[in-house]
């Protein structure tokens, strides 16, 4: 079985944009109403991957992830995604032996900048840039497959 550990928390400015080593851009799209797992086609540049995780809430997820061809997973979104599809820049930025994925949203979800950083055990150390803010990795608005549902924009916080 795969387990991600992954925390996530909002970003307070731009001052990550100075270290960012790396950048790619992603579409994404959900096929299922989830209970017990969330199922997504993902495309980046000329690749695409179907990604299947289980709906926990917190740091630890099981997630599982497979490559499949990129013109059925172009089908995959046109035809059976519900909307609005995901889309974001995410960008690289190091900090000590880390890597944080900031993902920029766009569409529906523009204005939401999340940073994300993977963890090889959940009680594991890393150091917390100054640009870091709030940490909402247990907060269930903020996983893409709710943003696929109630997008940024449509918040009345």
């Amino acid at each position: 079985m795969a387990l991600e550990i992954e925390r996530k928390f909002l970003v307070l400015d731009d001052r990550w944009r100075d270290s960012v080593r790396e950048s790619a851009y992603f579409r994404q799209g959900y096929l299922n109403n989830e209970i017990h797992c969330s199922v997504r086609v993902r495309i980046c540049d000329d690749r695409a991957w179907l990604n299947i995780k289980s709906v926990t809430i917190g740091a630890q997820r099981q997630e599982f992830e497979y490559e499949i061809p990129v013109n059925d997973a172009h089908t995959m979104l046109s035809t059976l995604s519900r909307r609005p599809l995901i889309e974001k820049t995410r960008y690289f930025v190091d900090a000590g032996p880390h890597t944080w994925e900031i993902d920029v949203f766009e569409g529906d979800n523009a204005g939401l900048v999340v940073a994300e950083i993977e963890l090889e055990n959940p009680d594991e150390t890393f150091e917390k840039p100054d640009w870091l803010g709030e940490e909402v990795t247990y907060d269930p608005r903020y996983y893409n497959t709710s943003l696929s549902t109630t997008p940024y924009k449509s918040w009345q916080d």
